[in-house]
């Protein structure tokens, strides 16, 4: 079954190259101003897909991101981002990329054109039917990702997927797509503001936040030290900013501060 990929149909801006730098950069800008707007419109997908991966990882399952490319890149930077912003396990959410690591910062010819490798990266990450799987390809067409969620769905474990191009061969294997049309390609961002929303609103259903605060955050540098003493400060009402740090220091989080103060 054909479809047609949007992504790839040419650009509505023509002679770029004859372009004033502050014209090029206003027509990005411009073009960076519609991806909210089709994000927007896929929200009701997001909502089932963040529902459906929280209910895995409250039961003990992890959240996988597949991609090659940028797209898994974007994945790999998202899941990194998860342990030290809201204190979860390392391994609790994984990017997977087509090539291997060597990917993440140099192109690997042919990579993304396995179907095997796809599933077979899975595997070698134990993955089972309690884990969730999301599957990201702009195209929604790449082999790799195709591979990946096409093993899950012979096995029961549950996908969802990020795509550009609607009614793509991924998002109808996926048991919940998400699909961003964001149009013919210029410069956008739709895949990582995705990402950024479903790791959000899955760490806050995981109580990884209490009010707007990061509490779980790692305290891996001055700035987040600093960071975590001010929310301290506030949560405790406490005045003596060497206190505050000292108590955060002992305790290694917000959270655990909070709780072992209020005991």
């Amino acid at each position: 079954m054909s479809f047609e990929k949007i992504t790839e149909q040419p650009s509505r801006y023509r002679h770029l190259d004859k372009m004033p730098v502050a014209e090029l950069l206003a027509h990005i800008n411009n073009e960076d101003k519609t991806v909210p707007l089709a994000v927007e419109k896929a929200i009701p997908q997001i909502e089932k897909l963040v529902e459906a991966a929280t209910d895995k990882m409250l039961s003990g399952g992890r959240l996988f991101y597949v991609g090659a490319g940028t797209s898994g890149r974007l994945g790999i930077v998202d899941a990194s981002e998860c342990p030290p912003t809201y204190g979860v396990p390392y391994g609790l959410v994984i990017g997977l990329i087509a090539g291997g690591e060597q990917a993440i910062t140099r192109a690997v010819e042919y990579a993304e054109d396995s179907r095997e490798e796809g599933w077979n990266d899975l595997i070698k990450n134990n993955i089972s039917d309690k884990d969730f799987v999301i599957g990201i390809a702009a195209s929604g067409s790449t082999p790799y990702v195709l591979g990946a969620l096409e093993g899950c769905k012979t096995r029961g474990i549950l996908t969802g997927s990020i795509t550009n191009n609607p009614g793509s061969p991924l998002a109808r294997i996926a048991d919940y797509p998400v699909e961003v049309e964001v149009g013919p390609e210029f410069v956008t961002g739709s895949t990582r503001m995705v990402l950024n929303m479903i790791s959000t609103a899955v760490m806050i259903q995981l109580g990884r936040v209490e009010d707007n605060k990061m509490v779980n955050m790692q305290l891996t540098n001055e700035k987040l030290v600093d960071r975590g003493t001010k929310m301290l400060m506030d949560k405790l009402k406490m005045s003596d900013y060497k206190m505050a740090k000292e108590l955060l220091l002992k305790y290694g989080s917000v959270k655990k501060a909070v709780e072992s103060f209020s005991k």
